[in-house]
């Protein structure tokens, strides 16, 4: 390691191989660049050096079909991947490509495709060649949009609750990498999108040329958030109640917590009612907070979530607007407002609506009955053209944590796994990961 902490590829490669929960298969996520394209020489070579029968690789390429050299990239990636015996498939991104949001788009169907790839060729875990150009452009980019502590790119990230991605090369620069395939006579392609200062990525690459936030901020910045994760996770254990209609309940004493770990907790946790992807900013939570220091009982909004003040403590529950519809062909799944998963398993298709104002049933004596109501109005009903009586039994409706469900970072994990407990729901697989340098990941 250099005492900048930036770490070599090959020293990065071999410290994510040892920290590994052998056995694994690891898929590598090639696209043809020099990032990822070293990345799998690295593992190559790291496992030609010491092979070990537990560990094995292979990879993936994803066609997103956007520029007529995609496919002629991914034949040369499945040439060099023939050259060193690792199994390769190329995915392609079919279909009707999006207007707008075309890189969020794409970037969704890039891992839902190197899942399919995973599974295809029985890899238990996914890496791709992120690097710490990559890092610093992305603290750069959100640095812009808000004054609030960010954390970058995650190391770990488990997709779609099934499968893990790890980064290997978060630390490693990509001048370094495209050195190592210099010396091995390896080329790679580059993507004219990189270059395009249409992307606020090109542009704030350009602008930091090479500089930017070093491996020792970010590894402090790091531990600093999961300390946090792990307060917030401990205020969900002890201060969270969760009741019918995806209705929460946060005690008297749970408002009196740090400011910090109450912030982050109700951020989360509104993302969840609400079925936000993304926790609430700094400025709407930031607002609730006020109205809580208040202490006076009432009502405010923010993210689709309302924040009922009372004596009893603090109630969250979905608002009623803006529940749209949706419809779920027969064998099919899909997520209703980003707050249940529904699986279809029935012979007919099915449309997903909100439950509304129906016939008054019994509140709990501990619950009030307004804010009761309201949570059962948002709650899902399924509707039929042709409804059966045992149309119910093939419909299976499961909470949905938006802001983690299909991107869960290694940074919120303890709070999920709280958030997983609290609402009765399926624990979160486990890390894949065990030490690096006697630290637990």
């Amino acid at each position: 390691m250099r005492p900048d902490g930036i770490l070599s590829p090959e020293t990065a490669t071999r410290r994510f191989l040892s920290s590994l929960d052998q056995p694994s298969r690891i898929l590598v996520a090639i696209s043809g660049g020099s990032d990822s394209t070293g990345l799998l020489i690295a593992l190559h070579d790291a496992l030609k050096a010491e092979p070990n029968p537990q560990i094995s690789v292979c990879a993936a390429t994803v066609d997103h079909a956007l520029r007529p050299q995609s496919a002629d990239e991914a034949r040369d990636v499945a040439a060099l991947c023939r050259s060193l015996d690792i199994s390769h498939v190329t995915k392609v991104w079919q279909g009707a490509k999006p207007k707008a949001g075309i890189m969020a788009a794409a970037r969704d169907a890039r891992y839902g495709l190197l899942a399919e790839a995973a599974l295809e060729l029985g890899a238990d875990i996914i890496v791709t060649g992120h690097t710490l150009d990559d890092q610093r452009e992305t603290f750069a980019m959100r640095g812009q949009r808000s004054a609030a502590t960010t954390t970058g790119i995650a190391d770990l990230v488990l997709f779609d609750r099934r499968i893990w991605i790890a980064r290997p090369l978060l630390a490693s620069l990509r001048a370094d990498i495209r050195a190592m395939l210099g010396l091995r006579g390896i080329g790679w392609s580059d993507d004219p999108s990189n270059e395009d200062v249409k992307y606020e990525r090109v542009r704030t690459r350009q602008a930091l040329a090479g500089e930017g936030v070093s491996v020792g901020e970010i590894e402090a910045m790091t531990a600093a958030r999961m300390v946090l994760d792990e307060a917030a996770a401990g205020w969900v254990d002890a201060h969270v109640d969760v009741h019918e209609g995806m209705l929460v309940r946060v005690g008297v004493a749970g408002l009196s917590v740090d400011r910090a770990v109450l912030g982050h907790g109700l951020a989360r946790l509104a993302a969840v009612i609400g079925g936000q992807a993304f926790a609430l900013g700094a400025e709407q939570i930031g607002a609730v907070l006020d109205f809580l220091a208040a202490g006076r009982p009432g009502r405010m909004t923010a993210g689709r979530v309302v924040f009922d003040l009372r004596l009893d403590g603090l109630y969250l529950a979905r608002e009623t607007r803006g529940l749209v519809p949706l419809a779920i062909g027969p064998g099919e799944c899909g997520v209703w407002d980003g707050r249940y998963l529904v699986a279809n398993g029935s012979g007919v298709e099915v449309t997903v609506v909100a439950a509304g104002a129906g016939d008054a049933m019994p509140a709990p004596e501990n619950l009030p009955k307004s804010t009761l109501a309201r949570a059962r109005a948002a709650q899902p009903r399924i509707l039929a053209a042709d409804p059966s009586p045992d149309l119910a039994e093939d419909i299976d409706v499961v909470p949905y944590f938006a802001p983690f469900d299909r991107f869960l970072t290694r940074l919120d994990v303890k709070f999920a796994a709280s958030l997983a407990a609290a609402f009765g729901t399926r624990p979160y697989p486990k890390p894949p990961l065990g030490l690096i340098d006697g630290k637990t990941i």
